[in-house]
């Protein structure tokens, strides 16, 4: 491997160590222990690493774990990258040519943090093996859980957005050909049967585990009310097929399940397909025949499923096929926030919540609003992994994984928040203030401030929530520019004289420093918050020329993403 590609493997992960951004000494390090003849040429070496970092740094963090993942997969497997968890290995991978995964969420609505837990493991364990990953639209319920189209472009907006893109997609109601081929297969070997109890009847006999007379049909009789649930002889809810369990399973919800029911979509057309089909899949029978034709090796879900793995595997053994291999997660919980799908849409028809990326809400859509980076919410779920326990997390968890990645990337700038004015006389000259825009990256550049006096004075805008520091009549510093006393404090304007210059001398004696903007400049600018209200105050001028999506600090206040800038900025509150 030449000397550049080497540098550029070991600058790439050094970056996913260190939210995206590379550090040249470490990279050297690295770089002479694994070449050590290099030592000899230390000078041109160290160029070499420089010009990388350079160029590496300048990828987006995605972007650098998308060409580890394509080039070097194996030492995302075998290398602990600093903040994450490395994924257990899958059971029973030798058994199989290829590990297959997937996510299939019903569109009904957007998702939410717990759908990441999901779509992340399964993509990080297909591409851990070299394996594939599908996206599988299960859109089989036309009336209680109506898709919508809006919603499958969503769902792939929000998957795309995490960085896990899947090799093909599925849509199972173009699969109902496939569905009424294996029922009538299943029907013809006397596994299944076509039931016309009315639901509580069968219920109330499935209790006592006694089994209803349509049961005993034989095949070729199942066969003929087959044929009637297709051609319209039954009307909605007056047939299903119930594939045959165990009556006497200790679990009722395991006993003769319903595989296929009648909608009335002339009623509840699907958004899709409209009203071509009348015989619909319930949960268990498309998702197990799509699990065994699209060759899943390993689902990856909540526990919840266990009830409908035990449904499948019956299922499974009337076809004769194995039963893939099965992760059933906790459930995961986020303190302040429901991640409840009922729930959200509840809210939402209530008013409560004004849309499904309302701040308030923990769904994907709201979190990428807010400024929350995908890397973030990925971190978090590899860390948190596929473990058996349920798992109750604080917003602060995800903030704290979101603060390590764009604390080192975003740009500082001031908002004075409910603003106050200020006026410092007796300054005696002419200041000019350059404001590094990262503290930590001086070559990002400046923001710059000229304070020209008028007599000596001049006027600052501060915010009110640093009303009780200035009523205490101390000395004070406006941030990078100069030291000041207060002298009075009226209701809306506040009196001072300057101090000094020295910022030494400030922290030696422990000066509270605020921030500010000169007064009459600037750009109105409102803040959502996280719980929907409205922080209001003025940004500094240099933020006029922001561009939406961009993830900065307000110094003092906290991070936020940029969401409009015309005549006035509008932001998302993210954390502090």
């Amino acid at each position: 491997m030449e000397v550049e590609e080497i540098a550029h493997k070991i600058a790439l992960l050094n970056a996913l160590r260190h939210g995206g951004k590379a550090q040249s000494k470490p990279v050297l390090g690295k770089l002479l222990g694994k070449c050590p003849h290099l030592r000899q040429k230390i000078k041109e070496t160290a160029s070499i690493i420089n010009d990388v970092v350079r160029e590496v740094n300048k990828l987006p963090l995605g972007k650098q774990r998308r060409i580890v993942e394509e080039k070097w997969p194996e030492v995302l497997i075998s290398e602990k990258i600093e903040g994450e968890k490395i994924l257990l290995p899958l059971l029973n991978v030798e058994k199989y040519e290829q590990v297959v995964t997937r996510f299939s969420p019903n569109p009904d609505f957007v998702l939410h943090l717990g759908s990441a837990r999901a779509i992340i493991l399964s993509h990080e364990y297909a591409k851990m093996y070299k394996g594939r990953f599908y996206l599988r639209f299960e859109d089989t319920d036309p009336k209680m859980k109506k898709p919508s189209l809006q919603f499958y472009d969503l769902i792939r907006t929000d998957v795309t957005w995490l960085g896990c893109k899947w090799d093909t997609e599925f849509i199972q109601s173009d699969r109902l050909s496939i569905y009424y081929e294996h029922a009538k297969r299943i029907l013809k070997g006397g596994h299944a049967y076509v039931c016309t109890c009315r639901r509580k009847d069968f219920q109330q006999k499935a209790r006592i585990r006694k089994s209803c007379l349509c049961r005993d049909l034989t095949p070729s009789e199942n066969l003929l009310r087959w044929n009637h649930m297709l051609n319209g002889a039954y009307g909605e809810g007056k047939a299903v097929v119930r594939i045959k369990t165990d009556m006497n399973h200790p679990n009722p919800a395991v006993r003769d399940w319903p595989a296929l029911r009648i909608i009335d979509t002339t009623k509840h057309p699907h958004p899709r397909v409209g009203s071509k089909y009348r015989v619909w899949p319930l949960y268990n029978f498309a998702c197990g025949i799509d699990d065994h034709l699209m060759a899943i090796t390993h689902v990856i879900r909540g526990k919840e499923h266990l009830t409908n793995q035990t449904r499948q595997e019956y299922m499974y053994h009337h076809f004769g096929w194995k039963y893939p291999e099965a992760i059933h997660y906790g459930r995961l919980k986020i303190t302040g926030a429901s991640l409840s799908k009922s729930v959200i849409l509840q809210g939402l028809r209530d008013g409560f919540y004004k849309h499904w990326d309302d701040p308030r809400l923990a769904t994907l859509a709201a979190l990428r609003r807010r400024g929350i980076t995908p890397e973030a919410i990925r971190q978090l779920m590899m860390d948190v992994g596929p473990k058996t326990a349920d798992v109750v997390l604080s917003w602060k968890n995800l903030y704290a994984y979101n603060r390590k990645i764009v604390d080192l990337i975003a740009n500082r700038y001031f908002f004075v928040h409910d603003p106050k004015k200020l006026t410092v006389k007796n300054i005696p000259h002419t200041f000019a203030a350059r404001v590094p825009l990262h503290p930590g990256h001086p070559e990002k550049g400046f923001r710059s401030f000229k304070i020209a006096p008028h007599k000596k004075e001049t006027s600052f805008l501060v915010s009110n929530d640093d009303l009780n520091i200035l009523k205490k009549k101390r000395r004070i510093r406006l941030m990078d520019l100069f030291n000041f006393q207060v002298e009075k404090v009226e209701k809306n304007l506040i009196k001072a004289i300057f101090h000094s210059e020295s910022y030494e001398e400030a922290k030696k004696i422990g000066v509270p420093l605020i921030h500010w903007i000169p007064a009459d400049s600037g750009i109105p600018c409102e803040v959502v918050m996280p719980d929907a209200s409205t922080a209001k105050g003025i940004a500094e001028e240099a933020c006029k020329e922001l561009t939406t999506d961009r993830i900065i600090q307000f110094e003092r206040f906290g991070f936020v993403r940029v969401d409009k800038v015309r005549d006035k900025l509008t932001a998302h509150f993210a954390h502090r």
